[in-house]
């Protein structure tokens, strides 16, 4: 029985495009997939033919010599072998949608683009810093255990500096394929790892992985405004990758320790500042110290309570990226008197005899308890 001619099995014209070929292709063999078509032979034949028709139309140089020889071009008996690795077009059942099944899902298998490259590993770095560096930001010196490439062997891995050979078993591909019924199977090769090149006489002083241990000593900038939790890249200083690969990355996980005096809200800074009750009843003003190291003057109007919040304009934090800054919040704590000598007792008890208690001078403490007696009257009822 004569063979059809591929274009028509594909159902394409003669000047289709790779990837025309592709589509077709891939819908006609989705659609008569022995799995889908369960003791159909009719199906199983034409799952083949479309096979062979896409083996040769998807490569360039097969189908070159398709378009000019026909079916004759594959074979052997004619003396034509146009690019054939011993043995004329071959052809393995199931190749062409091998082809298609790694293209869909070649990613997620991990297995496209060849030979697999070992990158380095990335690498964490955790760093604590003061609130103060983290308003101004610093350069700091930092030490990182890691890997680095082998100075002897360069990194590739070969004593001497050798580079690595292709891979006589999967000749550089990185994987082998296994024809099992209807379907190729496509392995790691156990030769080469899936490098796709292997090491014939390795590197002592790294055994063949082309990197060793060593403790690097790195300059970090830490910008001004970081944040807690702020995550910092150093791109390609983490570990080295096998035999030349790219390097990892670094990430730097800063942590901004808590202050003394102030308490960060994003770029707001908070600070309590305790206040003499006789400031607080007649009114002063008070020096506080800012986050750049500063000072700032702050008016105390009479009769502050404790609680109110002063807000100083621009004192807060630095924003990053910014030349902005926040603000700084100056909370009042008035503060009670301690240990009062006979003199100060006395005058607060005249103080509170001439009305110190009441409701005009202590408004909150009046209306306070004027809503407890309610509530107990509401309960006699």
């Amino acid at each position: 029985m004569a063979k059809r001619d591929y274009y028509e099995v594909l159902g394409v014209r003669k000047d289709s495009s790779a990837e025309d070929i592709k589509k077709a292709f891939r819908k006609l063999a989705m659609s008569h997939h022995p799995d889908r078509n369960p003791h159909d032979k009719q199906a199983e034949h034409k799952f083949k033919e479309l096979n062979e028709a896409y083996d040769v139309l998807k490569d360039d140089q097969k189908r070159a010599a398709y378009d000019r020889f026909g079916h004759a071009a594959f074979d052997p008996a004619r003396g034509f072998n146009p690019g054939a690795g011993g043995g004329g077009a071959e052809f393995h059942f199931g190749a062409g949608f091998a082809d298609i099944f790694e293209e869909m899902f070649g990613d997620f298998m991990g297995r496209r683009g060849g030979p697999t490259a070992e990158r380095g590993g990335d690498l964490r770095y955790n760093m604590e810093i003061e609130l103060d560096e983290a308003f101004a930001g610093k350069t700091a010196q930092i030490k990182v255990p890691s890997t680095v490439g082998c100075a002897d062997c360069k990194g590739t891995g070969g004593a001497g500096g050798a580079a690595p050979v292709e891979c006589p078993t999967c000749r550089g591909l990185g994987k082998v394929r296994a024809s099992q019924g209807f379907f190729t199977i496509e392995r790691t090769c156990a030769s080469c790892q899936g490098r796709g090149r292997i090491i014939k006489d390795a590197c002592k002083t790294c055994g063949g992985a082309g990197r060793v241990r060593k403790e690097k000593t790195l300059s970090v900038s830490i910008p001004a405004g970081v944040e807690d939790g702020t995550r910092i890249r150093l791109q390609g200083e983490g570990e080295a990758g096998m035999r030349g690969a790219s390097s990892g990355d670094l990430y730097i996980f800063l942590t901004v320790k808590p202050h003394r005096l102030f308490q960060r809200d994003g770029a707001n800074i908070l600070c309590r500042v305790p206040i003499p009750m006789t400031t607080a009843s007649l009114g002063g003003t008070l020096e506080v110290p800012t986050i750049d190291g500063k000072r700032a003057k702050v008016s105390i109007p009479a009769g502050t309570q404790s609680g109110h919040q002063f807000r100083l304009r621009g004192k807060g934090m630095s924003v990053m990226r910014s030349i902005a800054r926040g603000d700084m919040f100056v909370e009042a704590v008035v503060e009670t008197p301690v240990k009062l000598t006979r003199r100060q007792e006395e005058l607060l008890r005249q103080f509170e005899a001439e009305g110190g208690a009441g409701k005009e001078a202590s408004p909150e403490s009046a209306g306070f308890f004027a809503k407890v007696k309610e509530i107990w009257e509401d309960l006699k009822d």
